[in-house]
């Protein structure tokens, strides 16, 4: 049945409980199943045979005095395993390194995720003053300058683009200088300046974000230090992907 929506295709148990261990992996702290039941809009009932099962595989875990439940770590296991297999994460980590060594500044791996930015990785500085870390963080697209690669820089967005008209001058300057930056958008007092990584043929397959308080990136240091050393990063990863940055010229 070529033609079936994939929706059509789930299983509600399983939706519901890949919800539970979306809310968990969201929680600061453990949580209680009253407080999921809320959230969730589930019975404790139902909730309890799920947090069951997951305890016995180890994806969950129970505080033996308090009773609430917390990610345990066979999540941890099975997240380190996906990420340690992608290419992208494994080509870009020496080239943060370099980078966060250049600027002192931290520095993220992100991808897209359907309307989304995800933070996947970081690499941190040891600057006293810094900005709260955005790990697993997601931002829409359109509001953060790691979010505007992927509009700029990926023509399959080009529909949510169309969403965002007052973002074109934006997207546009964006591409005639290699990469995005912006003020206050991952929160306040920050600055996030964004460049593209490609893979061969010229596909956006993430961004590298460098992210500093405001008051440590001025306008000179920015234009002089922070997107040259970036673009190179950028450049480096993207050259380990297989992307050609140089077209050659056709001979006459």
């Amino acid at each position: 049945m070529p033609g079936r929506e994939k929706d059509s295709y789930n299983i509600r148990s399983v939706e519901n409980a890949l919800h539970l261990l979306e809310a968990l992996a969201d929680e600061e702290s453990s949580c209680s199943l009253a407080q999921l039941s809320q959230r969730l809009d589930m019975t404790k009932a139902s909730l309890f045979r799920m947090m069951a099962t997951f305890e016995n595989h180890g994806y969950v875990e129970r505080g033996n005095l308090s009773g609430e439940y917390q990610l345990g770590l066979a999540a941890f296991e099975v997240s380190q395993k996906l990420l340690s297999k992608m290419t992208l994460l494994r080509k870009a980590r020496p080239a943060m390194a370099q980078l966060v060594r250049q600027c002192n500044e931290t520095v993220y791996l992100v991808v897209q995720r359907d309307r989304e930015a995800l933070f996947l990785e970081m690499l941190d500085n040891d600057q006293k003053v810094k900005v709260i870390p955005l790990t697993s963080q997601r931002f829409p697209l359109e509001e953060c300058a790691a979010g505007k690669i992927f509009l700029t820089f990926d023509e399959t967005n080009q529909p949510l683009t169309m969403d965002h008209p007052e973002l074109l001058n934006e997207i546009s300057h964006c591409r005639k200088q290699g990469y995005c930056i912006d003020n206050n958008g991952i929160g306040e007092g920050s600055t996030c300046i964004a460049v593209p990584l490609f893979k061969s043929g010229k596909i956006l397959t993430g961004c590298l974000a460098l992210i500093a308080p405001s008051f440590r990136t001025d306008e000179n240091r920015i234009n002089k230090e922070l997107a040259p050393a970036l673009k190179a990063a950028g450049e480096m990863i993207s050259a380990q992907l297989g992307h050609n940055a140089y077209t050659p010229r056709s001979i006459p």
